[in-house]
């Protein structure tokens, strides 16, 4: 008798398990990613790119619930008789760049920023992250599972870590951060060796703050107020020249001037696009209105909020000739879409987002100047931003509110009006994103990653911005029908 071997399909795992693609990757509950899941999640992306011979760079960050995952997406590597080539707990962009380099796919389990009960995979080609497309056929896939469904990971080898390393020691001048003392909020990052020996290296003495093995999701959009206090009393106590830090996985900065006080991400997005000599700019929509104003780039082009999005982007700014392209999305992370060439040295593209190289070009922007931290961004336009969310929102009840606002300029005004007044224009690109006839802006629209609501706000000044988004939120969980 024939054995039948067993399938699964990966839209029953979505409609069933709630493990689907969100802004960047496949995420879900914990208690939802079982092996099986993750098994076929990743069967169905080496299908659908047609991976049939060689390696796949694997790695993972520092979740409790990431070696099972791993294991499980080694299994399926496994079973389509390719070999894992195990990266360890490196960034998702040193994965990246090294399975570029090496010319293989790429699999980074990680959550990233998202909380603590959920996790994630993201997937690569050789040339950078998977596209919007290559979701669509992953998320149709009917895939045959193997005999089991996990496999011990092998020994993690450094060369992921290594090339990341080389990448920015290449490009950057020797020395060229000697006598700067730096704060590193560590926490469980997976950045905190590689972009200490990174800094080290290129001459700076650096500070160990808050290391723990105990995971932290930490958000570069929505920093906590007590990350905001603790940066203050760290640079008040060290007299540190600026303070880093990264998200759980690295593909998002965080940087803190002389006084502790954190950029916003997308400022530090557009300082290392002038840092860089860019020419094209691609950024979400949700953006600071700076990277226009200030008038430094020839083509700024603005797409729905994810890296594939902006991927997309670049990739349409290259066809037009336009070069050299970068890319950034609010939360910091920073994409190289072609060689970027400086004082004679060359950075390969990267078509993921990094939080090591712009905390790197906000740094050295102040040594070539000759200025403090906090002075890099003096000459931006005065435009100020704030975003945070309301997390466990349900995504239905999103939806359903921002379709409300979006189709009724008086339910905006209801709700709103005594808060942001009238509605000069809309943008329905991603949620709803409103021009006031102040010239204000406020963003709503609900998480791809999470069941979380969140609002963006831009104005004159950074407390006005601030306001907008906390009084914002505040009016919407009164929506939220009690339990």
């Amino acid at each position: 008798m024939t054995e039948t071997k067993k399938t699964i399909s990966i839209a029953a795992i979505q409609n069933e398990r709630g493990v689907r693609f969100g802004t960047s990757g496949a995420r879900g509950l914990v208690a939802d990613m079982s092996s099986d899941v993750c098994f076929a999640y990743t069967s169905a992306f080496l299908e659908a790119i047609k991976a049939f011979e060689g390696k796949v760079a694997l790695a993972m960050d520092l979740r409790p619930s990431s070696p099972e995952i791993a294991a499980a997406c080694a299994a399926a590597i496994e079973h389509a008789r390719l070999e894992t080539d195990f990266c360890g707990t490196v960034p998702t962009p040193a994965l990246a760049y090294h399975a570029q380099m090496r010319g293989m796919p790429g699999i980074m389990v990680t959550g990233s920023h998202i909380p603590f009960d959920r996790n994630g995979i993201k997937f690569y080609r050789a040339e950078g992250e998977i596209t919007k497309t290559d979701e669509a056929r992953i998320s149709a896939a009917v895939v045959e599972m193997g005999s089991s469904s996990t496999t011990p990971l092998p020994a993690a080898n450094r060369s992921a870590f290594d090339a990341y390393v080389a990448r920015y020691l290449d490009f950057f001048p020797a020395q060229s951060l000697a006598g700067m003392r730096l704060g590193f909020y560590e926490h469980s990052s997976l950045a905190r060796d590689v972009l200490r020996r990174i800094l080290e290296l290129l001459g700076a003495e650096v500070v160990s703050l808050g290391r723990t093995d105990e995971f932290v999701p930490i958000d570069t959009e929505a920093v906590s107020r007590a990350d905001v206090e603790q940066a203050r009393r760290w640079a008040a106590e060290h007299r540190f020249d600026a303070i880093v830090s990264t998200d759980g996985d690295a593909d998002r900065p965080l940087v803190g001037d002389e006084n502790g006080n954190w950029f916003r991400g997308d400022v530090v997005g557009i300082l290392c696009a002038q840092y860089l000599r860019a020419k094209g700019v691609v950024t979400t929509v949700s953006s600071n209105t700076a990277v226009e104003k200030c008038g430094a780039f020839a083509s700024v082009s603005r797409t729905r909020i994810g890296s594939p999005y902006v991927i997309e982007g670049i990739e349409r700014q290259l066809a037009a000739g336009i070069s050299p392209v970068v890319g950034f999305e609010p939360n910091g992370g920073f994409l190289v879409g072609s060689s970027i060439e400086r004082e004679g040295r060359r950075l390969a593209p990267l078509m993921t987002r990094d939080a090591v190289l712009p905390i790197l070009c906000v740094l050295m922007m102040a040594r070539e100047q000759g200025v403090k931290v906090s002075a890099v961004s003096l000459g931006l336009p005065s435009r100020f931003t704030a975003s945070d969310r309301i997390q466990s929102f349900p995504t239905a009840l999103s939806g359903t509110l921002i379709a409300r606002f979006a189709s009724s300029a008086a339910a905006f005004g209801e709700l709103f009006g005594s808060l942001c007044g009238e509605i000069a224009s809309q943008d329905e690109t991603d949620g709803l994103r409103v021009t006031l006839r102040s010239g204000e802006i406020f963003h709503l629209r609900p998480s791809g990653n999470a069941p979380e609501l969140r609002c963006y706000a831009e104005a004159a000044t950074q407390e006005r911005a601030e306001h907008l988004v906390s009084e914002g939120l505040t009016r919407l969980r009164n929506l939220v029908p009690r339990q």
